[in-house]
């Protein structure tokens, strides 16, 4: 058929035409979506999700551990069987066997050790042990030697726990090491892997604000610890359902927990209750305003006079001097902490011993 046919002419036309009204139906369902929901702000600093407080499940959240199988325990002798299962206990219901009223010893506080690593030391960035048997022994800036897992330990009853430390040869201690060897299964030598310990969450360009972190916490998590941070103790009477925040029941100022960079990203992907990372709550300034309040209210103390030999080796956020750069105790408290980070990158190699320990 010649190409000046009538018909063909015809064709063409009209698919030039369908073409037409496809790119103007296209054209119109943007507008349309634009006019709906505005245009996108290129200019903000941070998305608007996560000023929302939700986080995308892009591939930071994908591929985290998790605790060994249970079918493992099989692989196990009978008589490791036990110890990691009563080790598993012991970090459960702490209380029940170490607290003021426990069956074993009275050397802690009320609280047990899952109230800070959670679902018995498993749940990805809820303070969990994952990677614990993988990195021990390890040399720690502030006792300025090489710990092992029994260090690691005992450090976390007198601290976190406000208690004294466990035998070395006892039981207790070698179940709870039993149990956390066991949750390290796996876990190649010298690796951490993903979902371990507490997520670090951006920092503030700002000091942190505790008058702002006070209406976060009377919004999201006095119902649970109480206005007066004392928490809601167990009808056993034994351990508590929800902890203290705060007061003398509660970890001491030398508890990891007590930097406030710590306590932000702990919060933050695991509270109010019933939060996970996959479901938070909190906005990034709202958990480090409310780990501000709840570290700026009164609990136990303890000497951390021998800790630190080397005062350039304190975090950024240590409260305590004294330090080796220039910057007071309330900016290491509160921040705003980046220049802190910049002076100690710039002087990373600094040794400055403990002025205490000199006059020993």
């Amino acid at each position: 058929m010649n190409s000046d046919h009538p018909v063909k002419k015809l064709l063409f036309s009209l698919r030039v035409l369908m073409g037409l009204l496809i790119a103007a139906m296209g054209l119109l369902v943007v507008f349309v979506y634009f006019y709906l929901f505005g245009l996108p702000d290129f200019k903000s600093e941070e998305p608007v999700t996560e000023k929302k407080g939700y986080v995308p499940p892009d591939s930071n959240f994908v591929g985290l551990w998790t605790a060994p199988a249970d079918w493992r325990m099989a692989q196990l002798e009978p008589e490791e069987q036990k110890a990691v299962n009563y080790g598993k206990e012991l970090i459960s219901h702490t209380a029940e066997y170490l607290g003021p009223n426990g069956s074993v010893k009275h050397i802690s506080n009320g609280m047990n050790c899952q109230n800070c690593h959670l679902q018995a030391g498993t749940q990805p960035w809820g303070n969990n042990y994952f990677a614990v048997q993988a990195t021990y022994p390890k040399f720690r800036e502030r006792s300025g030697t090489k710990e092992n897992q029994i260090k690691r330990i005992n450090d976390c009853l007198e601290r976190s726990l406000n208690g004294k430390a466990l035998d070395s040869a006892s039981r207790e201690m070698k179940s709870i090491v039993a149990y956390i060897k066991w949750l390290g299964t796996g876990v190649p030598q010298k690796t951490t892997p993903k979902g371990s310990g507490i997520f670090k969450i951006k920092g503030l360009k700002r000091a942190c604000d505790p008058i702002a972190g006070k209406i976060v916490y009377e919004q999201k998590c006095q119902s649970c610890h109480q206005p007066n941070g004392e928490g809601v103790a167990a009808a056993d009477g034994k351990s508590y359902t929800y902890p203290p925040l705060w007061g003398k029941n509660s970890y001491n100022v030398g508890a990891g927990l007590y930097r406030i960079s710590n306590f932000a990203g702990y919060v933050k992907y695991n509270m109010p209750f019933g939060v996970t990372y996959q479901n938070p709550q909190l906005t990034d300034e709202e958990a480090w305003d409310v780990a501000a309040y709840v570290n700026s209210m009164p609990r136990p103390i303890k000497d951390l006079s021998k800790d630190w030999p080397n005062i350039a080796g304190k975090p950024f956020d240590h409260p305590f001097g004294p330090y080796a750069d220039p910057f007071s105790e309330k900016q290491h408290k509160y921040g705003p902490y980046k220049p802190i980070k910049e002076w100690k990158e710039k002087h990373k190699d600094l040794k400055i011993k403990n002025p205490s320990l000199a006059q020993r």
